[in-house]
């Protein structure tokens, strides 16, 4: 069915359908039938048949098998069909349901692998219900293997062959794929429907406030009336829709206005109100900001009743992990919050209760992500000594291993003095100095020998501060490991373009956030003009103070629509199923001094 359909339009497609299916060429062989029998007594049956009926009886067993996700019976019975003994139908059935089973087992890459046997050339020549299957499963070998993009192509392709629950799931799984890749994803060239979904997924993201999002969708479905995704909107952008039409009025805005964490506070706020003025100036409507000072605040529950009683619909704040912790103990709140720091606990918090913050770990999972999509497999890491240096360690060892990744070795650094012999150890140079010892030993004479050092390690994982980092990129240097991957958290980088400070640190690849690498954001030049200071480290702050503006409105629909993300300026946004913000970061890397942001991966 494929090459008839790679040719002809979809208003063609449908009245082919038939003619591509019913003329099948005599060589192509049948498919196994539906089976009207157990497992047991078709494999009975296969040992009493002939070598081409036992074969599609077992195809038939294995297939039970898999729809009882008996995955390992499953498979032992596919072993049993020799494929090449078979028929290009049945070859491409057998192939199709190892593929399955490659991908009921977390293998992308071995699905892939049982999808490109020569047979499935022949797709085409099936029926409609075999070419489905097997589309469908190449479609989600190629999504679990991070080619995003090939994925969305196949399922747009195949999407005027599906109908009921099946068309719906497809529909909503394109967009899910399209609006997660990066905005420079290149045009796709010759396919109209594909271009459409993707021109859509840049109008929904290039748009600032939901108004201006909404706004630039309904101006893509005029330009695009006959689009799938026009004739039905994907659920988060009905979603949208809807919330646009039920305006956010009045904002109760909680920070500490004395203490340790004032400073803090104060870039939060005046990045939350750049953005609320931002709206102003383009002629929106924002809701009303009522200002509170969490430092001379007698309790929450009195908050909570002023707040109530001068209508605030939502509460931004508070700042201080303490009182977020309080609130998370709740079982209620009165009225929708999202704090600006997580609780100490990590337990799911009261339904009305959101939590966003600049999390270290949030950066370590990145990293592993990163490196992941990179093609790195084995990781050493290196963190500060410490509690903090603990959580972010144990939160990239957490992804990188539910991943599939190795992580060999960890090492704290703390004093100075010590790098060295800790990068030694790491990198096991003091054994290769020690065989080298021996070997003079054993020998007699002086060996010429300079150590080496282990080279089963794909990438060094790092959390550093600037400091630590110019000191740890020489010393891996020194300790002839200077050629090894290095992806850093963004807390070495201090937001400063000094070249001199960054020739250390060349050949590093770190996360940070689109605030600190895109210095031509409008809103970033403004505020810069106003206070020069959140060019630096402090400027992740006023980013997050203007992604809680920016993500007010928009709680509801990432809560209902998980796959849903807010592009801001802290970071990619999403929503977690415990209602915690997490961050997906841009990358850059130091070259000759200069910080150079790298293309995005569509992972």
């Amino acid at each position: 069915m494929i090459a008839c359909l790679r040719s002809l339009s979809v208003l063609g497609l449908v009245g082919l359908l038939a003619a591509c299916a019913s003329s099948p060429s005599s060589n192509l062989g049948e498919l196994p039938r539906t089976p009207q029998a157990n497992i047991e007594q078709l494999l009975q049956q296969a040992g009493e048949s002939q070598p081409e009926q036992a074969a599609l009886l077992r195809l038939s067993a294995a297939d039970l098998a898999y729809q009882q996700r008996d995955i390992g019976r499953a498979a032992g019975i596919l072993e049993q069909v020799p494929l090449d003994n078979l028929k290009p139908a049945q070859q491409i059935y057998a192939s199709t349901l190892a593929a399955e089973l490659a991908l009921a087992r977390d293998k992308p890459k071995a699905a892939l692998q049982a999808l490109s046997h020569p047979s499935l050339e022949r797709l085409g020549e099936l029926p409609v219900e075999q070419q489905v299957r097997s589309q469908l499963a190449r479609a989600t070998a190629l999504q679990a293997d991070g080619q995003t993009l090939a994925a969305a192509r196949e399922r747009v392709f195949i999407a005027p062959l599906l109908n009921g629950e099946t068309a719906a799931r497809n529909h909503e799984t394109i967009w899910s794929l399209i609006s997660s890749l990066p905005l420079e994803q290149p045009q796709a060239e010759g396919d109209t429907d594909l271009a459409g979904w993707l021109a859509l997924a840049r109008a929904s993201k290039t748009a600032g406030t939901l108004e201006q999002q909404q706004a630039a969708i309904d101006t893509w479905r005029t330009q695009h009336p006959q689009h799938p995704a026009a004739l039905q909107l994907p659920q988060p952008l009905s979603k949208l829709k809807e919330l646009s039409s039920q305006p956010l009025t009045e904002i109760a805005l909680l920070l500490p206005q004395e203490g340790q964490l004032a400073s803090v506070a104060r870039a939060l706020r005046d990045g939350f109100l750049a953005a609320h003025y931002q709206a102003q100036q383009a002629g929106q409507n924002p809701p009303n900001i009522q200002v509170y000072d969490s430092s001379r605040m007698s309790s929450l529950d009195e908050f909570y009743r002023q707040a109530q009683a001068a209508g605030a619909q939502l509460v931004i704040g508070p700042l201080e992990k303490t009182l977020v912790t309080q609130l998370s103990a709740r079982e209620q709140l009165p009225i929708t919050t999202l704090a600006l720091n997580y609780s100490e606990n990590g337990q799911e918090g009261p339904a009305q209760l959101f939590q966003f913050g600049l999390a270290a770990e949030d950066e370590a999972r990145e990293v592993a992500r990163r490196a992941w999509a990179d093609g790195m497999r084995r990781a050493v890491a290196l963190v500060p000594r410490g509690d903090w240096g603990d959580r972010v360690l144990d939160a990239f060892r957490q992804s990188w291993q539910a991943q599939g990744g190795s992580l060999i070795a960890a090492e704290h650094v703390d004093q100075p003095v010590e790098l060295a012999q800790q990068i030694a150890d790491l990198f096991q140079l003091r054994q290769s100095e020690a065989r080298a010892k021996r070997l003079q030993s054993t020998l007699g004479v002086a060996v010429a020998a300079q150590p080496s050092r282990r080279q089963d390690v794909d990438f060094i994982f790092l959390a550093a501060t600037p400091q630590q980092a110019q000191q740890i990129k020489p010393t891996l240097a020194f300790q002839y490991a200077g050629d090894v991957p290095v992806y850093a958290t963004s807390h070495l980088f201090t937001g400063n373009h000094s070249q001199a400070q960054y020739l250390d640190l060349n050949g590093i690849r770190f996360c940070e956030t689109p605030w600190l690498l895109d210095v031509n954001d409008p809103l970033r030049q403004q505020v810069d003009s106003q206070w020069p200071q959140a060019g630096g480290s402090l400027g992740r702050l006023y980013a997050m103070g203007v992604d809680a503006y920016r993500l007010a409105p928009r709680l509801s629909q990432l809560k209902a629509l998980p796959n849903t993300r807010l592009e801001g300026l802290s970071g990619s946004l999403s929503l977690n199923p415990a209602q915690r913000i997490e961050r997906q970061l841009p990358w850059a890397e130091f070259r000759d001094g200069h910080v150079q942001r790298l293309p995005d991966s569509s992972n």
